[in-house]
């Protein structure tokens, strides 16, 4: 054991945790990806965002190696009227968050555990990519649809947002459909027959998301058509066919069992995929198979493998199933960490040659405070540093504060924005996580290891307490031990809240290598990178 080395890196802990900002060495890099401007479809030799050609769990977009994160997955920006998405889309970019998620027809009913967000406009702000004109009212109280006639308005938004969006060099996952949940959601939704006059069936609302009523299903495809058809230019897009479709909903045999919703999932991709055959652009189509409503089951296996997604989409959630082992992820708005089985889940699926994208994490979201964006926080780090992707919804942005509030700024925005500027240091293409690196750690520390094996080792050390737990916030001592290859290193500390890291110090290579750890009352990244 070098207990030199460990002493040195204690009094750097000290100083990189005790002394004021001006004790922390800087480090800032450009996050900003692909800042060319809109791509030219015209241009054969450039390409749609797409799965890394050398490695299958990151994306290459403009010539440049990229995973999806984002902490401001605002995807009611365009439906909502008063929400001034220039101002949203400029403080993401200048976050060096790349990548955001948008519904395009779905509209949200706010509840007790579902605050208020841009995907819950008032009646009179929601735009439809349908013409309302009447005669008669729909059930919220407006003119009724008619799905024959496109809205100018929606479709000047949504280019508006996809122009400036690819301007900054954000890609934009594109909902195109949903479940609905329940009837006062499905009464919202333009395709309810009460609500249009084009003599759709009327129907239970957990049939919206099958194949059973040909009308219904016919303006989906005539939706699904225009939007391809109109968004086909852009290389910074990806469609998503359907944001949580579900299965054995209510648990009535009647309703359609998971593997009827997967069929109209996989016609649908067809579509996509049909619409795009004579385009100069194809575009990747992701999503996930349905869930089993009751008893409650969000089942894996076909995502990754069975079904035609390019891009495997899922919430992580309780009972979460892969190989035919659960994990429980967090319940929804729990304030739950879970920490564990996020990072096991990940490492679990890493093998399979489809990117993992947690695309709407809200295990914490409704909660604007420090704790729920500390949550959030972790399990951002954990999950990148597990090879997979992350999303979770800002609450805090809504109209007319489409920037978040001054807590959000100082907290969880800046939290990401340092996130994004630490992935873009590090060799996606080539790294990995690794599994099981540290020999001994303290107790409570979950561990999370991304590397370039004997080049640079990321060694993300969390808090993995739950708030519940008794000993919650009190600090964490101990030590660290691993093997590192031959050879002369610079090691480092670095703060995911501040982004800044400490001096470093020159190591060399040996076995059974061992580290004090700083205090740590949250979470810390101990950065390894060899220069010799």
């Amino acid at each position: 054991m070098q207990t030199y080395q460990s002493f040195k890196i204690y009094l750097f802990s000290i100083i990189l945790f005790s002394l004021p900002v001006l004790s922390f060495a800087y480090f800032k890099v450009d996050c900003r990806i692909g800042m060319a401007g809109p791509a030219n479809a015209k241009d054969s030799s450039v390409v749609p965002v797409r799965v890394h050609p050398d490695n299958p769990k990151c994306f290459l977009f403009r010539g440049k190696p990229m995973v999806f994160l984002t902490a401001t997955e605002h995807y009611g920006s365009v439906m909502n009227r008063p929400f001034r998405y220039e101002r949203y889309l400029a403080d993401a970019a200048a976050k060096g968050i790349a990548y955001t998620r948008l519904f395009l027809l779905f509209r949200e009913l706010q509840s007790a555990t579902n605050p208020y967000s841009t995907c819950k406009p008032e009646s009179p702000d929601y735009i439809s990519p349908f013409l309302r004109t009447g005669p008669g009212r729909a059930l919220d109280g407006e003119p009724k649809y008619d799905l024959d006639q496109w809205n100018p308005e929606y479709f000047s938004r949504l280019q508006n947002f996809l122009d400036l969006a690819s301007h900054y060099g954000i890609v934009v996952e594109l909902t195109l459909l949903s479940n609905t949940y329940e009837p006062d959601v499905w009464a919202l939704n333009p395709l309810n027959a009460e609500n249009n006059i084009n003599g759709l069936e009327k129907i239970d609302w957990p049939d919206y998301i099958t194949m059973r009523n040909p009308r219904i299903f016919e303006a989906q495809k005539r939706y699904v058509q225009k939007i391809v058809g109109f968004t086909k230019r852009y290389d910074n897009i990806i469609y998503e066919v359907c944001n949580e479709p579900g299965g054995g909903l209510q648990g009535d045999k009647k309703n359609a069992a998971p593997s009827e919703v997967n069929q109209w999932l996989m016609k649908l991709a067809d579509l996509i995929r049909g619409s795009e055959k004579d385009l100069p652009y194809k575009h990747l189509v992701v999503g996930e198979e349905a869930y089993t409503d009751v008893p409650w089951q969000q089942s894996s296996d076909s995502s990754f493998r069975g079904l035609k997604f390019d891009v495997v989409n899922i919430h992580p959630l309780p009972n979460t199933t892969y190989h035919g082992k659960g994990y429980d992820m967090g319940e929804f708005m729990s304030k739950q960490l879970k920490l564990r089985t996020v990072r096991d889940y990940c490492l679990a699926t890493y093998n399979e040659a489809r990117p993992l994208n947690f695309d709407e994490d809200n295990v914490a979201s409704q909660y604007k405070d420090y704790e729920g964006w500390t949550i959030d926080r972790k399990r951002a780090w954990v999950t990148l540093f597990s090879g997979a992707h992350y999303d979770l919804i800002d609450f805090s942005i809504i109209n007319y504060s489409e920037t978040g509030t001054d807590s959000s700024q100082k907290y969880i925005r800046t939290w990401f924005g340092n996130l994004s500027a630490y992935m873009h240091t590090v060799d996606i293409v080539k790294g990995k996580p690794v599994a099981n690196w540290l020999k001994e750690k303290p107790d409570n520390l979950l561990e999370a290891v991304f590397a370039t094996p004997g080049k640079d080792y990321n060694i993300y050390l969390a808090d993995e307490r739950e708030l519940t737990d008794r000993s919650a916030g009190k600090p964490i001592h101990g030590h660290i031990r691993f093997d590192l290859p031959e050879g002369e290193y610079e090691f480092r500390s670095y703060s995911p809240e501040t982004g800044l890291y400490s001096p470093s110090i020159k190591i060399k290579g040996s076995s059974d290598l061992q580290f004090a750890t700083p205090e740590i009352r949250g979470d810390i990244v101990l950065r390894i990178t060899r220069v010799n």
